[in-house]
């Protein structure tokens, strides 16, 4: 063992605590051969849909030495989102992820503070901060720095809290002691997620048809409309989708959020379906300015809330 390395990883997964993160693991960086392969299937298949973004930069995604140069370690970090209160039971559903205030924000300049806080203690680390806005697979990292299993449905899944976290990266050209990676897959024979997936989008072999999901729909889609196609299948989602979240055995353990940033907006569990049918623009855009919704804007929201209202 790398006494010096060692010490650093310790010091920086302290620091990832005092900023908030509710978990640090480090990996060793390297190109992600395996995961260059499932990609570039799931590509040829379409499964991307309309998200062509996800095309570009293929090299990137699987080669971390391409976005940081030198880059010899990945750092995963894990942010709880998963909410204090809930919606009220007949409004549009929204997912808990946009409870609150963008996560981007929040945890871009958590990325940056601990960085600076890395090259201030440490020396002349040179790295760069990701947070879901880069091609970057951060599932991967969170499961090779031994956060994680990826679970049926996608997403990482964690034995202690379940799966309602951000996931955040930092890649650096500082060598580390690396933690081992998670070896073991605890979602077993259970296929709950698989089962109640309102558009079928999730596969047995743990690959997601991202252009069947909700999430695709009432986010990523930018069309005028929604294909028929889908009536009656959104399950009075409005804004993204946790079903399959939701129904996890490993989600009894979710404890609720602590970073402040993500307290609910009071118009997202308190407006009505009416309320948000009758919602003008500028008031959307006043409400919910450092709001996830932002990105579908008022006329994807409106366009959304008529086809849960005609299906």
């Amino acid at each position: 063992m790398n006494l010096k390395a060692d010490q650093y990883r310790k010091a920086i997964q302290s620091k990832s605590r005092e900023l908030g993160f509710d978990y640090c693991g480090i990996a060793k960086a390297e190109k992600l051969d395996a995961d260059a392969r499932r990609l570039e299937d799931w590509l040829h298949k379409g499964m991307h849909g309309s998200m062509h973004y996800m095309e570009q930069y293929f090299d990137l995604r699987i080669d971390p030495t391409l976005l940081v140069p030198g880059a010899r370690s990945v750092i995963t970090l894990l942010l709880n989102y998963f909410p204090t209160e809930q919606q009220k039971q007949d409004a549009p559903r929204i997912s808990k992820y946009a409870f609150g205030k963008d996560y981007h924000d929040v945890i871009r300049t958590k990325l940056k503070t601990l960085l600076e806080w890395m090259q201030q203690h440490i020396g002349a680390v040179n790295g760069r901060g990701f947070v879901d806005s880069a091609p970057v697979l951060e599932r991967t990292w969170a499961a090779k720095s031994g956060l994680g299993w990826v679970g049926k449905n996608g997403n990482l899944i964690t034995k202690q809290h379940g799966s309602f976290f951000f996931i955040a990266t930092l890649i650096c050209d500082l060598e580390l002691e690396y933690d081992p990676p998670y070896q073991k897959d605890y979602c077993g024979t259970c296929t709950r997620c698989i089962d109640a997936c309102p558009t079928d989008a999730i596969l047995p072999d743990k690959t997601i048809n991202g252009s069947q999901c909700i999430s695709y729909f009432t986010i990523e889609l930018k069309d005028a409309l929604i294909p028929d196609t889908m009536n009656g299948k959104f399950e009075n989602w409005m804004f993204g989708c946790d079903t399959c979240q939701d129904v996890c055995p490993w989600n009894r353990f979710s404890k609720p959020a602590t970073e402040v940033a993500f307290q609910p907006i009071p118009e997202i569990l308190n407006l009505s379906t009416k309320e948000w049918e009758a919602l003008s623009e500028s008031a959307f855009r006043n409400i919910f300015k450092h709001s996830p919704l932002k990105r579908t804007k008022w006329t994807g929201i409106q366009r959304n809330l008529h086809f849960l209202k005609s299906t």
